[in-house]
């Protein structure tokens, strides 16, 4: 008797072994229906072996259509759960959102021309058969409304033989990518980093590159260049471009279909069922050969990938915060290696771990210093706040201001950054001192004016702006503290009524149609001020911007982090980097009440090597990431009283290890979220330490009450 072990998508520490039913064949990657508990469930056949003698086991119910799961992707979910201390069912449900996916396409009835018109002819069926060209299939309710008659109609037309009704797939394959598509030309040092990048696919294998090039230096170019060569190498390859979800617009994926004649495979969260269903299906085909997704489409079942990209590598949104907390730049590097990839991290700013690595020669170091043409990189001056304030309730100081105006009689645009959305991101009662918070969780409410709400930008609870304050009842006294996005806009109005000023921020740009508007209106000149959050930073290309100003270039400096020093420097360098993309030069000015700190002072010298080596010999002094490791757990509870004992629990449950310290249990900056207490462990280890090993083994100790709920993050990015 066969035995398949199969892997459920649910919380489950290994597969679980059922019979092969003799006449049906379940090789291992086989999507399957077997009865787990109560319930039939889908899983996947994780391995094949023989029965021992008196094994009772209960037999697999179905085989689903679906093409196999491929080795490599199984070796994946095996390391992503052993990696970041999961079950490796919690893995699996992230590979399998669509399960629609896992049966053959639906299909749907069409109709197309298919013989003389017939013997009775009526003005309705004139107008159908006017209405439908020769090589057209267009289903019932298409040809109704174009030719405006009744379905009647078009089944008269059927039984007279001048219609055929033939079955579509309503899931249809994606038009192929033409990897001969015309590129832009490419410079010199562009195409020394391209032929690197194909020579690398030509050979086959694992090989993993750092494309390191200042904003505006033909990054993409050179890895569409890598792309066609993949698609060249094998017909049947399969390439994964990542990017951050919130640079996932219309312009980057119509950039691919105007170089490769066809648009990419689209995958990220904004997708309704149908195309997440059909995306998923052509994906594990084969069919699907280019890729353009958010981090979640790392886990999508790739038949033969060969090639990953990911963009702007150092964006932090490539870390998964719930669930399975994960690295998607990491965790690709890996994907890549399992499965023979050529793998490329693309930054102008890369992360301090991708910079150690290319030194130290673990990844190609590719490197694109210039802007091609007449573009250049843009003037950076820091404006001491201590020594030019702002007016009294203003927040841009008179050297922005005047940059401003001239900005706008020179016919040019300007674009001001603040990662505040809303109004202000305080509301304090000016009587009794309150600030107001969101109920059950110890997190400021922000105002929006435009709206006239409260919003917590943690959980998306929001309630009307009150009119007296909620503790002491005084009427008329609550105040908004501090600028956001909206209260910089009206300062902008004040100082250019008669320019055209927009907000570019998740408030205001909802969907993909929302924002593909706002950059077209940018683009076109049709808008004269742009103020907006870290969404305007994402690769966006406005030929007539050429002043950027940073209203508070210290915001991201707070907290304790230990990369915020980081963060701060790539962020301001992106969004400096939007100016002077065209023909006339750009200059970016950066309020800081800091100017002493490093970052700025790298910021105002274009020193990023500077900046990143002083971060680099802080961190080595340190042992933290990349020359140590860190993990951290964090525990919620009902109770503060549950959450503190749970902790010393845990506390007195660490494995000792030699060089590994442990801190806490400590209260964490947001020590409240949605009702549950919470609080903090952080991990430190020397690099050469298998801290995932470390932190399963202390897991496994834990027997923790039902309501307290625990979570591992390895190299945590949040120290919320």
């Amino acid at each position: 008797m066969s035995v398949a072990s199969i892997l459920f998508p649910l919380p489950l520490p290994e597969p679980f072994d059922y019979e092969v039913p003799e006449g049906l064949s379940a090789p291992p990657g086989s999507y399957v229906t077997a009865p787990l508990g109560k319930l039939e469930r889908t899983g996947v056949v994780w391995a094949v072996g023989e029965a021992g003698e008196g094994r009772k086991l209960k037999a697999i119910s179905s085989v689903l259509p679906a093409r196999p799961m491929p080795d490599g992707m199984r070796a994946f979910i095996d390391f992503a759960a052993k990696y970041t201390v999961n079950p490796p069912g919690n893995v699996l449900a992230m590979a399998l959102r669509a399960r629609g996916a896992l049966h053959p396409s639906p299909t749907e009835t069409v109709y197309r021309l298919a013989g003389a018109p017939p013997a009775r002819m009526t003005p309705a069926r004139e107008a159908v058969l006017a209405a439908i060209e020769p090589h057209e299939a267009l289903s019932g309710a298409e040809l109704a409304e174009r030719a405006g008659v009744s379905a009647g109609v078009i089944k008269g037309l059927v039984e007279a033989g001048s219609l055929q009704a033939l079955k579509r797939a309503v899931d249809a394959p994606y038009p192929p990518p033409d990897p001969d598509g015309k590129g832009f030309d490419l410079t010199a040092e562009q195409a020394a980093a391209a032929e690197a990048l194909t020579g690398a696919i030509s050979a086959d294998g694992f090989s993993p590159f750092l494309l390191d090039g200042v904003t505006g230096s033909g990054k993409t170019e050179v890895y569409f260049e890598a792309i066609a060569a993949a698609l060249h190498r094998a017909p049947e390859a399969q390439v994964l471009v990542l990017l951050p979800e919130i640079a996932l617009t219309q312009a980057i994926l119509e950039r691919f279909e105007k170089r490769f004649g066809a648009a990419p495979v689209p995958w990220h969260s904004g997708l309704a069922d149908k195309e997440r269903r059909r995306a998923w299906r052509e994906v594990n085909e084969g069919r699907a050969r280019i890729v353009v997704g958010a981090r979640s489409a790392l886990f999508l079942p790739f038949q033969n990938l060969k090639l990953i990209i990911v963009d702007e590598e150092h964006d932090g949104s490539y870390k998964q915060e719930d669930g399975v907390t994960y690295h998607a730049r990491d965790l690709a590097v890996m994907r890549a290696k399992l499965a023979g990839a050529e793998v490329v991290l693309a930054s102008a700013t890369p992360a301090l771990e991708s910079t150690v690595n290319a030194e130290q020669g673990r990844f190609g170091h590719l490197k694109l210093a210039a802007r091609p043409g007449a573009a250049r990189l843009p003037d950076v001056e820091l404006i001491d706040l201590r020594a030019e304030p702002p007016e009294k309730g203003h927040w841009l100081s008179p050297r922005l201001t005047e940059a401003m105006a001239e900005t706008f009689l020179a016919g040019e645009q300007s674009l001001l950054f603040l990662n505040r959305r809303g109004y202000a991101p305080l509301i304090l009662c000016k009587a009794c001192g309150e600030k107001l918070k969101s109920p059950g969780t110890d997190s400021w409410l922000t105002e929006h004016r435009y709206t006239g709400r409260l919003m917590c930008h943690l959980t998306g609870w929001s309630m009307p702006k009150p009119t007296h304050c909620p503790k002491c009842g005084a009427e008329g006294s609550l105040t908004g503290i501090g600028p956001g996005v909206e209260r910089v806009a009206e300062e902008a109005r004040l100082l250019l009524p008669d320019a055209r000023i927009a907000i570019f921020s998740s408030d205001t740009v909802q969907t993909g149609a929302d924002t593909r508007a706002l950059i077209d209106r940018m683009a076109d000149g049709e808008v004269d001020v742009l103020i907006g959050t870290q969404i305007v930073a994402k690769g966006h290309n406005f030929p007539g911007l050429t002043l950027v100003g940073v209203v508070d270039a210290d915001s991201g400096m707070k907290g304790g982090d230990l990369r915020a020093g980081e963060r701060t420097f790539q962020l301001l360098s992106q969004v400096a980097g939007r100016a002077g993309r065209a023909e006339k030069p750009g200059r970016a000015l950066i309020q800081t009440y800091d100017p002493d700190n490093p970052a700025m002072i790298a910021l105002s010298l274009g020193d990023r090597d500077g900046f990143l080596a002083i971060e680099r010999d802080v961190r080595a002094e340190l042992g933290m990431p990349p020359f140590g490791r860190m993990a951290a757990i964090i525990l919620s509870a009902p109770s503060p009283e549950m959450v503190q004992e749970a902790g010393l629990a845990i506390a007195r449950a660490a494995p000792h290890g030699e060089g590994i310290e442990v801190y806490g249990p400590a209260e964490p900056p947001i020590a409240i979220l949605r009702g549950r207490h919470r609080r903090r462990f952080l991990v430190k280890a020397p690099r050469q330490v298998d801290l995932s090993a470390y932190m399963a083994d202390w897991v496994r100790r834990l027997k923790l009450p039902a309501a307290v709920r625990m979570n591992v993050d390895i190299d945590p990015y949040s120290f919320l």
